[in-house]
């Protein structure tokens, strides 16, 4: 092989490599992470979903539906930017049609729905089709006899993000499984002293660009680059937290890369099973 033709070759692998991480990077992908714990019996499975974005995901949102109910999931639990500030909500009240009546739903806010000037009128939405919204407080959640505390805050742009987070933690004190939903991985340190069982999170859009194995996420809204919460599962003294790269598609300005949307499925287990 000339010298020429080799440099034609090389580039074309390039091209191709590069074509391949972004398109792949908007194909739906599920992510699964084991959480074993002492203070439940039976598994239990949680499908995080955030960062939606109002994206499409087909007519009435059939593929995502679709991934959702193969997941046979307990509850859903939405961690923020399911709507978007500049594109319509239609694809998330068809997201909401298909599936709040299915299963138990938890919501909290993120930064764009704020943005949009109609969080109000996005918390309604929710509320009618019987998600619970949770602004700065917890909510009990039974799941065959299993008992949870979820616990969630408005987004910092909506202030009160400290109070909120006070209040959010009461759930802690139940003594049940606590799940904090709070659209911001990069608070993290503030969520470690009140020792919630699992903190669920999206906000980073998985870092934007990744090369696997080597840099997880390049930037991420308030992290910049490098960020340290990108995606992916993190643990600090009794706390886990687990961060969604999220679903967003056409809505990004800038392309996703070996970066997959995704839905995140969290299987509780028993501790006494992994000891088995």
């Amino acid at each position: 092989m000339n010298r020429k033709r080799a440099k034609w070759v090389t580039a074309a692998t390039i091209a191709a490599g590069i074509l391949f991480g972004i398109l792949s990077s908007y194909v739906l992908t599920l992510k699964r992470y084991e959480i074993h714990t002492s203070k439940i019996d039976a598994s239990v499975r949680l499908l995080l979903i955030s960062d939606l974005h109002s994206c499409y995901y087909g007519e009435n949102q059939i593929e995502l539906v679709s991934a959702i109910e193969a997941c046979s999931p307990d509850v859903l639990m939405f961690c923020g930017d399911i709507a978007d500030d500049k594109m319509p909500i239609d694809n998330v009240q068809a997201l909401l049609d298909a599936v709040a009546n299915k299963y138990p739903c938890f919501y909290v806010t993120g930064n764009h729905e704020f943005w949009s000037g109609k969080v109000d009128d996005i918390k309604y939405l929710f509320q009618s089709h019987g998600v619970t919204v949770l602004e700065r407080g917890y909510a009990p959640l039974s799941i065959r006899r299993e008992k949870f505390a979820v616990c969630g805050l408005d987004d910092p742009v909506g202030g009160h993000f400290d109070s909120g987070l006070i209040a959010a933690a009461e759930g802690v004190k139940t003594g049940f499984f606590s799940v904090l939903l709070s659209h911001r991985p990069e608070r993290f340190p503030q969520y470690i002293p009140y020792g919630f069982d699992l903190v669920l999170a999206g906000h980073a859009h998985g870092g934007l660009w990744r090369i696997p194995g080597i840099l997880n996420g390049l930037i991420a809204p308030d992290q910049g680059f490098f960020p340290k919460y990108a995606g992916g599962e993190y643990q600090e003294g009794q706390t886990t937290m687990i961060v969604s790269r999220g679903l967003a598609r056409e809505s990004t300005r800038l392309p996703r890369f070996f970066n997959p949307v995704e839905l995140v499925v969290i299987d509780l287990l028993p501790l006494a099973r992994m000891q088995n």
